[in-house]
């Protein structure tokens, strides 16, 4: 029974350590300049992409503009509706590449500071909580933006969003918003 047991612990942790050989998981990340970023994650910060900070709102009834205007026909937006959106969108895509280049330059001061061998504690501790507030910051504006997007649209036009973003049911999210209550635009 002894011999079972040991041979069943050992197949376990056989099959949960991966070999040395197998696929490492940072494996050629190693030569990047920010080690917590990819060239095309430093590309979305910059140009103030979305970068999926707002899926909590997209995902859930809360129409991103960009996206509003992407399918602005389709969506049979209003003159008025676009112009709006507009606004938006052009307000957060300046705020979101400020904060995003403030974002990588805090990342690339972190990398640099571990790859000059000079990180220490407290050091670390400033850093980390000037990097996290400044992406706090540029949550904010993405989520922010599609909190002023949604009660631009009616309804119809929010449900329409959902079936041609291909989010399940779509009405979903489509509600009062948790009865902060909003206007549409028809």
């Amino acid at each position: 029974m002894k011999t079972l047991t040991t041979a069943l612990t050992a197949t376990f942790v056989l099959a949960a350590v991966p070999t040395l050989a197998g696929t490492q998981p940072y494996a050629g990340q190693d030569t990047r300049e920010i080690a917590s970023l990819s060239q095309a994650d430093i590309d979305a910060l910059l140009a103030g992409q979305g970068w999926g900070l707002a899926k909590p709102a997209e995902l859930n009834g809360y129409p991103g503009p960009a996206h509003v205007l992407e399918l602005a026909t389709e969506l049979d937006l209003s003159a008025a509706q676009r112009a709006e959106i507009q606004a938006i969108f052009d307000r957060m895509q300046a705020q979101a590449r400020a904060l995003g280049e403030s974002y990588v330059e805090a990342e690339d001061h972190l990398s640099r500071m571990f790859r000059s061998g000079h990180a220490d504690a407290a050091m670390l501790e400033n850093q980390l909580a000037r990097s996290s507030g400044i992406l706090a910051q540029l949550r904010a504006v993405h989520l922010t933006a599609h909190l002023e997007t949604t009660p631009l649209l009616n309804e119809t036009q929010r449900a329409k969003y959902a079936e041609l973003r291909g989010y399940g049911t779509a009405t979903a999210g489509s509600g009062d918003h948790g009865g902060h209550g909003g206007h549409a635009h028809d």
